[in-house]
């Protein structure tokens, strides 16, 4: 069985995540491609989908969101997503039992003897009215029914967990500031979530395995669970594993991927990238050391902005004080400095923030 070293599959994310050439696709089409973009920080996707799509403009994503072909969502590990209408309609029932126990898990005393179906009917009812509401705004419509829980928690069950809801513009647009009003994903698209199909094959788990592979690919079940928060999905991989191609890490994990996905030479040259917090290619894995060296892995978690260097988290990357600073991890060369400057410097552009300088550490 052939063995994939850090570096092939470091360049097989890349290719797969639109890191290695910038894509001429939509921006829903790459939204659809890379099964959605971690959106908890609301400007964050604008960065990521600029470091993939060739001539992005802010304009198109806050087009796609006003225009409800994308929609910011509680989807993936209970994480605020942003992801096409079709994929939110289709996975989120998939997701529902995930949502439900990640919550409960968080704040099992407090939310300890709740009717939870109970709890969401009365939500509902409270948006039948078709009004937005704030997770405020929806507590204070039962709290008097239920005083027990501390109301961030009662908010988080109702818009995080048990009614799949929509996070409506302004919220997400470029350089908006506006809090989140919250409307049932249905209604805002005005389609119906998809039902889960029949069967013990789970299809619409083997939709989220394939996708995820064509996205992040070569990757081990670990991986797959990492990414969606479900457990492994093993009834979707038994059902799709013929169809699949079977490769071994270095550390001899299985690892699936779809037969004709890009799996580009270890010695492609991989260009400087900055990417956002919370970015795909970092937290879209268990096992992320094909992108990040384990003394950093606390970065990805912590929010901060990164840089690939020969497609290695090589830097962190803040904007303050109208300066854009770059914190190397690890010395750069002259020619390392000289690729990183000239990305900072389109990076400012795009950014828009009236910023007047580039500053690269030179201590790593």
């Amino acid at each position: 069985m052939t063995v994939l070293d850090n570096r092939a599959l470091n360049r097989a994310t890349l290719a797969r995540q639109h890191l290695l050439t910038r894509s001429g696709t939509s921006v829903p089409e790459a939204v659809a491609h890379l099964c959605g973009l971690q959106a908890q920080e609301p400007q964050e996707p604008f960065i990521g989908l600029w470091s993939r799509l060739a001539g992005f403009k802010p304009g198109q994503l806050d087009d796609a969101l006003t225009g409800r072909t994308v929609v910011r969502t509680h989807l993936m590990r209970r994480t605020v997503h942003l992801v096409t209408s079709d994929d939110a309609l289709a996975w989120r029932a998939r997701h529902d039992t995930m949502l439900r126990q990640r919550v409960l898990g968080t704040y099992r005393r407090e939310l300890a003897g709740l009717d939870l179906d109970e709890v969401a009917a009365a939500g509902r009812a409270a948006l039948a009215d078709q009004q937005p509401r704030t997770m405020r705004e929806l507590v204070q419509a039962l709290e008097d029914r239920w005083p027990g829980p501390p109301r961030r928690v009662l908010g988080e069950l109702l818009v995080a967990a048990l009614i799949p809801m929509a996070q409506l513009p302004p919220r997400g647009l470029w350089q908006q500031t506006a809090g989140v009003r919250n409307l049932p994903l249905a209604t805002w698209l005005e389609r119906d979530i998809d039902p889960l199909p029949a069967g013990d094959s789970d299809p619409v788990g083997q939709q989220l395995l394939r996708r995820y592979l064509a996205a992040y690919g070569p990757a081990a079940s670990a991986d797959l669970r990492a990414w969606c928060g479900l457990a492994g999905l093993p009834a979707a991989v038994k059902a799709a594993r013929e169809e699949l191609v079977v490769f071994r890490d270095e550390r001899g994990r299985e690892l699936l991927d779809l037969p004709d996905a890009p799996r580009p030479h270890p010695d492609t040259p991989a260009p400087v990238r900055f990417l956002p917090a919370f970015d795909n290619a970092i937290l879209g894995y268990h096992d992320r050391g094909r992108v990040i060296d384990a003394p950093h892995l606390g970065l990805s978690v912590a929010g901060h902005r990164m840089v690939l260097v020969d497609g290695r988290v090589t830097a962190t990357w803040t904007v303050r004080d109208r300066h854009l600073r770059i914190s190397p991890l690890r010395p750069l060369t002259a020619l390392e400095q000289e690729a990183v400057r000239a990305e900072a410097q389109d990076l400012t552009a795009f950014l828009d923030e009236d910023i007047e300088h580039v500053r690269l550490d030179t201590e790593s």
